[in-house]
């Protein structure tokens, strides 16, 4: 457990060090995090869940 605890200093403090390195990579995660979350959400509503509707095999769609 203590080695743990030592790789974890080691890496705050590589981290430290480069403090520009570390807010681009953290801007990224963020950003993907988003996005990923942004498609899901959008999928899940359109593709995943099904309709509201008692049989939505029934519904029709009606074009002139």
């Amino acid at each position: 457990m203590e080695t743990l605890f030592q790789d974890i200093r080691f890496g705050l403090r590589a981290l430290k060090r480069n403090l520009s390195l570390t807010a681009v990579v953290s801007i990224t995660i963020a950003l993907g995090v988003g996005a990923n979350t942004a498609t899901f959400s959008v999928v899940n509503g359109f593709l995943i869940r099904p309709l509201p509707v008692p049989s939505p095999e029934q519904i029709v769609a009606l074009a002139i």
